[in-house]
């Protein structure tokens, strides 16, 4: 249980972790990328803001004007391409592979030239009073943005996952310190809880007889028989739920073990309804048991096995008004074996499903129970390494499913009562 709850704080760590990691590294990225983009759109503008246009708009003139300043543009990476005012290419340093049809009405953009690399592109119309002589187009070099981009973007991921799995093996070692005076108090308290329901069977007993020996003595006053019989009944009661604590106790217990051999599921469902069957008549409830079609058997103890199927069947027959019916029935397959009581009772509300296996909860609390019968059945299916589970509907019954695995050798005979 502990491991468990360690293991969801450390996880708990990780994920809060991450996810402020993935916000701090998605910002940074989108910051860097936006300050690289605007830092080339601010060169391209700038080399827009101090062109100038020859006087003679031909080829010919451009190639004179611009060829002394070829030199500064190479420097700074810029490429320039000249267009008459019908979009025909009039002069350009770039490549003719990487030579694009002109578009007017594009500002900013990005363009990917096949078999080239991508560039970032200005167009700007030329213009002298209101005619139109041609357009500019200004192409910067993109990788200037991937290259930074893909490197941060590597770098970025690589430090997140060292800063995940760091603060994870933290956050375990964290979780361990913290959850240690919890474990301690907890232990401490089952270790209390197995010691006073140890302390209290004897004097318990001892009341028990005694009041018992008070009530078979012949010459007992009338009126001090009613108020003894009800404290031998109530010492009856407190005995049993001593007895239901002392076992939960032990089964918490990791020193606790049992002698695992295989047993009989056939047998165990007819001993427990046949030790059930009176009471089911004395309700007019009809019990009927549906035996598995074939063998298997349940590695483990035969007498907490019993004790199991005896809790679930006799919480059934509490819950179940007369004329019901409680049926017992068993599945097996090649890998497990299934039983499941089903009854016809007021059922249970979905609110108390979750809890329905929780020490000393009572969905009804007139129930006369002490609400550790089926937290005993839970603890003896955990012990077995098996599933215990409940379906209901009220107003129409619950059913409750306990799945074992099969033994798969029998290395001990099988139990046989």
């Amino acid at each position: 249980m502990f491991s468990a709850t360690r293991l969801r704080l450390a996880l708990w760590y990780a994920c809060v972790t991450a996810l402020l990691m993935l916000l701090f590294a998605g910002g940074v990225f989108v910051y860097v990328r936006f300050t690289l983009i605007d830092r080339i759109d601010d060169t391209i503008a700038h080399i827009a803001e101090v062109l100038t246009v020859p006087d003679n708009w031909n080829a010919q003139a451009i190639a004179q004007h611009f060829s002394p300043r070829i030199a500064d543009l190479e420097a700074d990476r810029i490429d320039l391409e000249w267009f008459s005012a019908d979009g025909k290419l009039l002069w350009t340093t770039l490549p003719p592979a990487v030579v694009l049809p002109l578009n007017p009405h594009a500002t900013y953009a990005t363009v990917y030239p096949p078999s080239a690399e991508p560039l970032r592109q200005l167009t700007i119309p030329i213009q002298q009073g209101q005619e139109l002589l041609g357009f500019v187009r200004i192409s910067h070099p993109w990788f200037e943005v991937t290259k930074p981009i893909q490197q941060l973007f590597l770098d970025l991921t690589i430090g997140t996952l060292l800063i995940i799995v760091a603060v994870g093996v933290i956050g375990w070692w964290l979780s361990g310190i913290a959850i240690e005076p919890v474990k301690d108090s907890y232990q401490r308290l089952k270790q209390f809880t197995a010691d006073a329901s140890h302390e209290l069977r004897n004097p318990i007993a001892a009341i028990q007889t005694n009041v018992q020996v008070l009530l078979a003595t012949a010459d007992l006053p009338c009126e001090l028989q009613p108020q003894l019989t009800v404290i031998e009944r109530l010492t009856r009661r407190l005995g049993a739920v001593v007895e239901d604590l002392l076992f939960l106790a032990r089964q918490d217990s990791p020193l606790q073990s049992c002698d695992r051999q295989p047993c009989a599921i056939a047998e165990i469902l007819q001993e427990v309804c046949q030790e059930q069957q009176s009471l089911a008549l004395a309700k007019g409830i009809h019990l009927v048991l549906e035996p598995p079609d074939s063998s298997a058997y349940i590695q483990g103890s035969y007498s907490q096995l019993v004790r199991l199927f005896t809790n679930l069947i006799s919480n059934a027959i509490a819950h179940t008004p007369n004329k019901g019916q409680i049926t017992v029935r068993a599945k097996v397959s090649p890998q497990q074996v299934q039983v499941q009581i089903q009854d016809t009772g007021c059922g249970i509300a979905p609110e108390h499903l979750p809890h329905i296996f929780e020490r000393f909860y009572r969905s009804q609390p007139q129930s006369k129970g002490s609400g550790l019968g089926l937290a005993i059945a839970k603890a003896i299916s955990d012990n077995h390494q098996g599933q215990i589970s409940v379906t209901s509907q009220l107003g129409q019954g619950s059913t409750f499913t306990v799945t074992f695995p099969i033994s798969k050798s029998l290395d001990k005979e099988p139990v046989k009562r």
